[in-house]
């Protein structure tokens, strides 16, 4: 899951050459969405109904339609290795968010101190261009639009822990990503930009629905309810390693010593985080 979810950062880079950001986003749940119920339907999984199904479909709209829009819009404005690094931070709004929730884990002292260390990376990434360009600056952008959809993600992925395990997980990947390409269908078709539909843009939609959303996000699912939270959250160091090294391979993306730097600073911050987040 961790490798494949890394490449898609450069599948949605490919993508955006040819195809405006909703309908890349549309297309590939689209599609995953109906592989993925007509698996369920093969193999007899039952498909949930009334307020499950409800649930599932406000999840996938939160996690996918809101988590994964803003991703592919931050890649108009930042590097695919640069996004997957700020992407880095999500264990940090996870553990911030669940602190404020009624029972949720409270912040402890070493967690503070491991949010201030991965709030610094995150300062080392995007300090010298909020310096140099101010709060326009791309990389300002993109930072803010990874937020948005980190806070959705994560709100989607508390909610989805909560839920008493009714629903088969295959049946939640496909309604979530079936829901978010229809959602988003609509809005895919008042796109400004013209789509290129060549075959970078089918090979990316292809390679999008089966690596990142089919596989990807279907073990994500599956994961989530029958691992901790420290362990499911690994993924967020391995998807920057390989992001930037396909980054580079392919276009050339900058990824130089301040990126390291930031890099190495937020993994501290967040491996602190996860070694006190729990109190004993």
């Amino acid at each position: 899951m961790s490798f494949f979810w890394g490449t898609t950062y450069l599948g949605i880079r490919v993508g955006l050459e040819s195809l405006p950001p909703l309908v890349l986003v549309a297309s590939r749940f689209l599609l995953s969405g109906s592989v993925l119920l007509i698996a369920l339907l093969v193999a007899r999984i039952p498909i949930p109904r009334g307020r499950d199904l409800w649930i599932n479909v406000l999840l996938g709209l939160l996690v996918l339609g809101c988590g994964n829009t803003c991703l592919t819009y931050s890649e108009q404005y930042i590097p695919s290795s640069l996004a997957a690094l700020i992407v880095t931070l999500s264990p940090v709004v996870l553990v911030t968010m669940e602190s404020l929730l009624p029972g949720g884990e409270k912040l402890t002292a070493g967690t503070l101190v491991g949010l201030s260390v991965a709030i610094c990376g995150a300062a080392v990434l995007v300090g010298p261009d909020v310096w140099t360009q101010g709060l326009s600056g791309n990389v300002v952008k993109g930072f803010l639009i990874l937020q948005l959809g980190s806070i959705a993600w994560n709100s989607g992925s508390l909610w989805q822990r909560r839920l008493p395990a009714k629903v088969h997980p295959f049946a939640s990947a496909a309604i979530h990503q079936l829901a978010a390409g229809v959602a988003f269908a609509p809005f895919a078709l008042l796109e400004t930009k013209p789509a290129i539909w060549d075959l970078k843009a089918i090979g990316a939609i292809v390679y999008l629905a089966t690596f990142g959303s089919i596989i990807g996000y279907t073990s994500y699912i599956v994961t989530l309810r029958t691992l901790p939270v420290a362990i499911v959250s690994l993924y967020n160091y391995i998807n920057p390693v390989v992001a930037a090294i396909l980054g580079w391979l392919v276009y050339r993306e900058p990824f130089g010593r301040r990126e390291l730097l930031a890099m190495a600073i937020i993994f501290a911050g967040v491996a602190i985080v996860k070694r006190y987040g729990h109190r004993d």
